[in-house]
């Protein structure tokens, strides 16, 4: 099962749970560190408590939108923006006018978010992605703390400079200790490295730009207001899927998704 965000913040003192690989429990509300953090962040807080109280139900029962192979509508029409098709994201993945758009949230802590990049993504950007039937759009959503958030923004600060996949694989690429470091400021530098990132001065001052920040910030509100509630969580067409430790279950829904959206 893909981790929820249901279990209260571990405490200190307690020994660090694996990221990036096995499972490793559940999550938090979305954080900053303390020299980073918005104001707006007990308004992610009141938006959680929405989405869990209404979002929720409708965007999981799948309502409206184009039909499925069972000729009961696929997706939910009201998450349609969820996907942007903008051309000039450097956290997408594929044509911007392929019929299906998988949205990823993820948080880059997560131990299935580890196992899904590791296994599952580079099958699907083969089968669907390069096949031009799917487009990938990545979302922030780091629900672990501190150093999820820099995890975020570092990812983003790699996206400035066209090696967002680069860095995504590169940082879960294997397991790792959650909070060990991997993302402090020289655990970044030497993953954007390894990414192939340009220009590493200007990756350190993206990283610790106002504009990481709100673009974390924003992934994470369209997040909570669009309902999800784990890491990872994919949304196909407006449709979510929760389990991404299933490959037959999810190339299911994509190829249902295609179905709808060209049949």
């Amino acid at each position: 099962m893909p981790v929820s965000r249901t279990r209260k913040p571990q405490k200190p003192g307690r020994t660090p749970q694996r990221g990036g690989g096995r499972p490793s429990g559940q999550g938090r509300a979305p954080s900053r560190s303390a020299d980073r953090r918005r104001p707006w962040v007990v308004v992610i807080v009141v938006l959680l408590v929405c989405a869990l109280g209404a979002g929720v139900l409708a965007a999981l029962g799948g309502a409206g939108g184009s039909e499925g192979d069972d000729g009961e509508p696929f997706g939910n029409p009201a998450l349609a923006d969820v996907a942007h098709r903008d051309p000039d994201d450097p956290l997408a993945l594929g044509d911007v006018d392929a019929p299906v758009v998988l949205v990823e949230f993820l948080d880059f802590q997560c131990a299935y978010c580890g196992i899904h990049a590791r296994e599952l993504h580079p099958e699907l950007v083969d089968e669907y992605v390069d096949s031009g039937k799917v487009r990938i759009e990545f979302r922030n959503f780091p629900i672990y703390g501190p150093e999820s958030d820099a995890a975020a923004r570092a990812a983003w600060a790699a996206g400035q400079q066209g090696r967002f996949w680069e860095f995504y694989a590169a940082a879960l690429g294997e397991e790792f200790d959650m909070d060990s470091g991997r993302f402090s400021d020289e655990g970044a530098l030497a993953l954007a490295e390894e990414a192939g990132v340009p220009d590493l001065d200007t990756f350190r001052r993206d990283l610790d730009s106002t504009a990481a920040g709100e673009a974390v910030g924003r992934d994470s509100e369209e997040a909570l207001s669009a309902g999800v509630t784990q890491v990872p969580q994919f949304l196909v067409n407006g449709r979510f899927v929760t389990s991404a430790q299933d490959p037959d279950a999810f190339r299911s829904v994509l190829d249902q998704a295609y179905e709808a959206a060209t049949g």
